[in-house]
């Protein structure tokens, strides 16, 4: 449970934050990487303002939300406790195309691309925000990738990934930075870690510049991370146990 003092939570969240980056660093070494060539992207979704500006006080930077409506608060929230941070907010969840007016003008990358539709959408809804001043530059995108193809999980099945590379890449408000997946609950974890990494490397063969690959979480990390992962989506095992929230 959640501790209320803020002290004692500082302390919670920076000894979860020393343990993960211990796993982080074993992880690397059992692979053979460095560990600077793993980021580490909090996933903050339910979390409070406070935790992520306790969060941006023991040097983490980028956040990940997956609700439009929580997380542009939140972004205000958050600039008001820590005006001169400069947080790097991620979204890691399924997109709404009438939800990406919201968040275009902050979020930093999309990690959930998943349909032409979607790309046109914020291909769109960028150059409208550019046009407008609230926002200077194009938007990276990650596209999700369907391990196992089933349309109820989200990602795009592997038949149709770089014909949406391919359309990504022609978008004038979009950037194609590599790929972001998830291994399906219920499967085998290596089998599915190593068909991201195919995936993934299939994607910059077409595509040289889209290097990143957004895979693994609390419970999978260091699977992820043997088979090339370059930033880890992690929640619990930093923030402990949320609420579910609905929007």
């Amino acid at each position: 449970m959640r501790v209320s003092d803020p002290s004692e939570r500082a302390d919670e969240l920076g000894r979860n934050l020393a343990a993960l980056r211990e796993r982080i660093g074993k992880a690397c070494a059992a692979a053979g990487r460095e560990p600077s060539s793993v980021s580490l992207l909090a996933v903050t979704k339910t979390v409070p303002a406070a935790d992520v500006a306790t969060l941006l006080d023991l040097g983490l930077h980028a956040f990940g939300e997956n609700r439009a409506q929580e997380a542009a608060a939140k972004v205000d929230d958050v600039a008001a406790l820590r005006p001169d941070a400069g947080p790097r907010w991620h979204f890691v969840g399924g997109l709404q195309r009438n939800k990406v007016k919201q968040v275009v003008p902050w979020v930093y990358r999309v990690e959930s691309v998943d349909s032409p539709r979607l790309a046109r959408a914020l291909d769109t809804a960028v150059g409208r925000a550019r046009e407008e001043g609230t926002r200077d530059a194009p938007l990276p995108v990650l596209l999700q990738y369907s391990v196992d193809g089933d349309p109820e999980r989200g990602g795009v099945p592997d038949g149709g990934l770089l014909e949406l590379a391919d359309l990504v890449a022609e978008l004038p408000g979009l950037e194609l930075a590599g790929l972001m997946a998830v291994a399906p609950l219920g499967t085998d974890t290596e089998r599915a870690f190593a068909a991201i990494a195919g995936a993934a490397e299939r994607l910059r063969e077409r595509h040289p510049d889209a290097v990143e690959l957004s895979a693994g979480m609390s419970g999978d990390l260091e699977t992820a991370v043997g088979h090339g992962s370059t930033v880890v989506r992690v929640g619990t095992a930093l923030v402990g146990d949320r609420p579910l929230a609905s929007e």
